[in-house]
């Protein structure tokens, strides 16, 4: 009896053992804490059905590569364990505020390579790092990262990025990557906020790759984080008529500047000017006052000239003397013949 006790309770624990196991589904590859089901399924495979069979103490899921276009309300809310989400190189045009609801311990999610527009991050307190490159984003709306104060590592290559609104990327107090490449930026004076965010991070020891401008035609192929202010300078002397009308796409800054992102619109249209011209008026004034100088002086050191000459004359030609034919050389051939007294 006692043998078959332990004969059965042996059974049983290896039967708990291999539970993980015995509950992955089919077209998947799974281990006690990881399953990977890429390139597995099929149109008559539901995905959520595929979600419901696995594991509750998963913490690591693949689903890459299978083409899933949409992903219901709290489909993961049986998988409140993962820590590592992969639904990259899908077909996943939007997500549900409350896709990811119940994934509160998730550190690492990628969404690269979807046709993503918009994007719900709620609850993801724990999150480091974010991949959502090669989507269709062309902004990030405000709000969207702020509860993302975990994140150190995030990725928004290959997207239709033109600027980004510094108030956007500020909550993220921690982040260390940031990757930017391959988007369509608009470096005109409604990117300078963004601008100085980046030298910021620059300064705090954060890593950002090459943020190549697009717009304007002056700023074309350059790398923003070496353009320098200077050339944004412009900005502040923008001309803001009371009288005309501005196009819908002008808009004025919390500084009070009026700027654009259109580089068609009026308040865009006063051209960049090189330093050098942008220094004219300063260099005119400053050689005004230089020849200023020099001609006082000039005519300082004629006076001079004069008033010594007129002493000269005075002490030789004046001063009395007891001869009076030396006088008379004096008027009659200046101090120039007057003989020399011993």
């Amino acid at each position: 009896l006692a043998m078959n006790i332990l004969m059965f309770s042996s059974l049983l624990t290896i039967m708990s053992f291999f539970r993980p196991l015995a509950s992955c589904p089919s077209i998947c590859i799974c281990n006690s804490t990881h399953s990977d089901c890429s390139s597995s399924f099929n149109l008559q495979i539901s995905f959520n059905s595929i979600l419901n069979q696995l594991p509750p103490n998963l913490t690591s899921l693949t689903i890459s590569e299978n083409n899933i276009t949409m992903i219901k309300p709290q489909s993961f809310a049986n998988l409140s364990s993962l820590l590592r989400l992969d639904l990259s190189r899908n077909n996943l045009l939007s997500l549900h505020r409350s896709t990811f609801y119940q994934l509160s311990s998730l550190e690492f999610l990628d969404l690269s390579s979807n046709f993503l527009l918009n994007l719900p991050f709620h609850s993801l307190t724990q999150l480091q790092h974010l991949d959502l490159s090669f989507n269709s984003l062309d902004s990030l709306p405000l709000g969207l990262l702020d509860g993302l104060q975990a994140l150190v590592w995030l990725s928004l290559a290959g997207n239709k990025i033109g600027t980004l609104q510094r108030s956007v990327l500020e909550p993220l107090t921690v982040l260390q990557h940031l990757q930017l490449e391959e988007n369509n930026w608009n470096c005109s004076c409604s990117i300078i906020p963004f601008k100085h965010w980046l030298e910021w991070m620059l300064y705090r020891g954060g890593h950002v790759d090459s943020i190549q401008c697009s717009l304007p035609a002056i700023l074309r192929g350059r790398d923003l984080r070496r353009v320098p202010m200077e050339m944004f300078r412009h900005c502040s002397q923008l001309p803001i008529p009371e009288t005309r009308h501005h196009s819908a796409s002008c808009f004025r800054t919390a500084d009070g500047l009026l700027v654009s992102t259109d580089p068609a619109a009026d308040c865009y249209r006063q051209r960049h000017k090189t330093v050098s011209v942008r220094r004219a008026p300063i260099t005119v004034v400053v050689a005004g006052v230089v020849c200023a100088v020099v001609c006082v002086m000039m005519v300082v050191a004629a006076t001079y000239g004069c008033i010594y000459a007129i002493m000269i004359y005075m002490i030789y030609c004046t001063y009395p003397l007891q001869q009076t034919h030396f006088q008379k050389t004096c008027i009659l051939h200046g101090p120039e013949s007057a003989p020399s007294q011993n």
